[in-house]
C-alpha cells in the first residue's frame, strides 16, 4: 500500500479544497447519539409545518448529502420552503406520504429510495393517491429518484477511490482504513464494500463523510438521483 499512498499526494489539494468548502458550507445541528434518528425526524417535521416542498430520505446521512449539495449549488432550502425529512427507513414512507401527499397536506413531495425498495415505493405512492408508478421513469415523474444500491454507493462511485483515499488521508483515517483492508474478512472485498464497512464502523463517521464526499464531487459527476431530487424540490 505504500506506493499507492504516495500516489495520493497529487489529489490532496482537491481534498483540502473540499474541506475548506465544508467549513464554509456545512449545515450545523445534525442529531447524534442513540436517539438521533427520532430527533432528526422530529426536527424536520417541525420545520415542515411551513414548507411548500418535502424531500423524503431514509436517514440522516442522506439528509446531510442532499443539504450539502444544495449549499454547494448556492440554494437556501429554508428560503425556498424545502425541508429534507429523514424518515428512519424505507418501510416508514407510507405515513409520510399520507401526511404530506395528496390525501394530506397536499405539498410537493419527492425523495430518494434505494434500489431494493423501488417496488415498495411504487406500491406506497399508489396507495397514497398518486398515479400508480409502474417504472423508474414513472417514479421520477412523481419526484422520487432511485439510487443503485443506495446513495452511499452512488457517492462512492462518483467520487472515486483516489479522491476518497485523499479525503481519508486528510481526515487522518487512511491508516485505519488500510488496517481494515488487510483484515482477512475484507482483504478480497472490493473497494466499495471495504469503504462501506469502514464508514459503518464509526459512530458519526458515515455522517461526517456524507458531506465530505459531496463536497469532493466534480460538477459533472454528481449522482443523478441526488441532483434530480434537488432539481425537482
Amino acid at each position: 500500500m505504500a506506493d499507492k499512498d504516495a500516489d495520493i499526494a497529487p489529489t490532496r489539494s482537491r481534498s483540502r479544497g473540499a474541506r475548506s468548502r465544508h467549513r464554509e458550507l456545512a449545515v450545523p445541528g445534525y442529531a447524534s447519539g442513540a436517539d438521533a434518528p427520532l430527533r432528526a425526524t422530529a426536527d424536520a417535521l417541525e420545520r415542515a409545518r411551513h414548507a411548500r416542498s418535502i424531500v423524503l430520505v431514509e436517514g440522516i446521512s442522506d439528509q446531510i448529502a442532499v443539504e450539502t449539495l444544495a449549499s454547494l449549488q448556492g440554494r437556501d432550502l429554508t428560503r425556498d420552503g424545502v425541508v429534507v425529512v429523514p424518515i428512519g427507513g424505507a418501510r416508514s414512507v407510507s405515513k409520510f406520504l399520507a401526511r404530506f401527499g395528496p390525501a394530506g397536506a397536499g405539498l410537493r413531495v419527492g425523495g430518494l429510495c434505494d434500489a431494493a425498495e423501488e417496488r415498495h415505493f411504487c406500491r406506497e405512492l399508489a396507495r397514497a393517491g398518486y398515479a400508480p408508478p409502474e417504472t423508474r421513469s414513472d417514479l421520477e415523474r412523481e419526484g422520487f429518484f432511485v439510487c443503485d444500491r443506495d446513495l452511499e454507493d452512488e457517492l462512492i462511485r462518483a467520487v472515486g477511490p483516489d479522491a476518497i483515499e485523499a479525503i481519508l488521508a486528510e481526515e487522518g483515517d487512511l491508516a485505519s482504513f488500510r488496517t481494515l483492508q488487510r483484515q482477512a474478512a475484507w482483504r478480497d472485498a472490493g473497494f466499495g464494500a471495504q469503504l462501506r464497512r469502514f464508514l459503518g464502523a464509526g459512530a458519526r463517521r458515515k455522517l461526517r463523510y456524507a458531506s465530505l464526499f459531496v463536497l469532493a464531487l466534480d460538477l459533472d459527476r454528481q449522482p443523478r438521483p441526488l441532483q434530480g431530487v434537488l432539481t425537482r424540490a
